[in-house]
């Protein structure tokens, strides 16, 4: 476009045509260069057996994978790993939001590799937004000295709507890294409330973190989370507010006593420490020990794996129905129009969902 500017009656002012519009992208970028090899399933398991965590980490998130096609390669890949997996000691944490789960870690986990040595996974689940369906991901920026610790392994996952305080693959992240040399797994949840039976089943002792001062005595006897915990410990006992944990752990040891035994015939108990000064903590990892000498001996911790493994067949049986329910290309189709039926009252929500569901078995028999 000619500038008007550049007219004979201007004298003296030019203007120069400018440059087009450059890509923002190099034309010249090779991107081929940077993308990263697929590594095979022999690949990938050598690498875990080897301990590298780079591929561990690959394995985990292509486990943690949607895609149908990554699914079968990562079920491979975990059945390799299986025969080497089974020789950790498995913690599971939880507590409320803001009790000091994720700096108690740092701290239990720091203290056990200097006494005991081994490697350490950590497996931090952060919730999800039900609205914008992301994670922050950001525990591992309170585990400052297991960040930097060379025996230990941090990965953050999101729950990505799985109830139970865990992510959806977790159990399945705890045999790759018993799989890498990790002797000990923390599995440390979202801190829903009373809702952790996941957790409760894929881990050896399960570990509740409270405070004090978050409600009455009644708190404490409610079922649920409570009578799952095989210990209990109060955090921040510290400065002014040692009295109020030692009283708050006089409670729980008194609300316990309401409980039934529980199968393994051991009885939780109720320890106090500050995850911000460190003290306490060898205590609490003797009661871990304890716990786990005490349930080999009288045979309930091969009991309970054994349970687990059983639980966890069921809960694969239930996602693989629901995955062949929902990707079915027929019910994909007639999905949109059951929810608009149900949206104006044509059905009920049980009504639509049985007809679905008679959809899909029918074509199930067809087939």
């Amino acid at each position: 476009m000619e500038h008007p500017e550049n007219s004979s009656e201007y004298a003296g002012l030019q203007v120069n045509s400018g440059v087009a519009q450059q890509p923002i992208v190099n034309p010249y970028l090779n991107r081929n260069r940077f993308r990263r090899r697929e590594l095979s399933v022999g690949e990938m398991v050598e690498g875990i057996l080897k301990g590298d965590v780079t591929i561990l980490s690959q394995a985990v998130t292509l486990i943690e994978s949607v895609n149908p096609d990554h699914q079968a390669k990562a079920q491979e890949v975990i059945n390799r790993c299986l025969p080497y997996s089974g020789n950790s000691v498995r913690v599971g944490i939880s507590g409320v939001p803001g009790a000091g789960k994720s700096t108690s870690i740092d701290e239990f986990g720091i203290h056990v590799l200097k006494e005991k040595g081994g490697r350490l996974a950590v497996l931090a689940i952060d919730p999800s937004s039900e609205r914008t369906k992301g994670s922050i991901l950001g525990d591992k920026t309170r585990m400052e000295k297991l960040a930097q610790h060379p025996d230990s392994f941090i990965r953050p996952s999101p729950s990505a709507g799985s109830l139970g305080g865990v992510a959806r693959k977790t159990r399945e992240t705890i045999i790759l890294c018993e799989a890498a040399g990790f002797d000990k797994i923390f599995v440390e949840t979202v801190g829903v409330g009373q809702s952790e039976t996941a957790c409760h089943s894929m881990v050896d002792f399960f570990l509740l973190i409270q405070v004090a001062g978050t409600g009455d005595e009644l708190q404490g006897i409610k079922r649920g989370i409570m009578e799952i915990s095989d210990g209990i410990v109060i955090n921040k006992c510290d400065g002014d507010n040692v009295d109020r944990c030692q009283m708050a752990a006089t409670n729980f040891r008194n609300a316990l006593h309401f409980f039934p035994l529980p199968d393994s015939g051991w009885m939780p108990k109720v320890l106090c420490y500050s995850g911000f000064y460190g003290t306490g903590i060898k205590e609490i990892w003797d009661m871990i020990y304890e716990y786990i000498d005490f349930v080999k001996a009288n045979g309930y911790f091969d009991y309970r794996r054994n349970e687990q493994s059983k639980y966890w067949m069921y809960e694969s049986i239930n996602e693989h129905l629901r995955l062949s329910f929902y990707n079915n290309p027929l019910i994909a189709g007639q999905l949109a129009a059951a929810e608009q039926s149900v949206l104006a009252g044509q059905k009920t929500s049980f009504v639509a969902a049985q007809d679905l569901l008679n959809l899909y078995f029918s074509a199930l028999k067809n087939d």
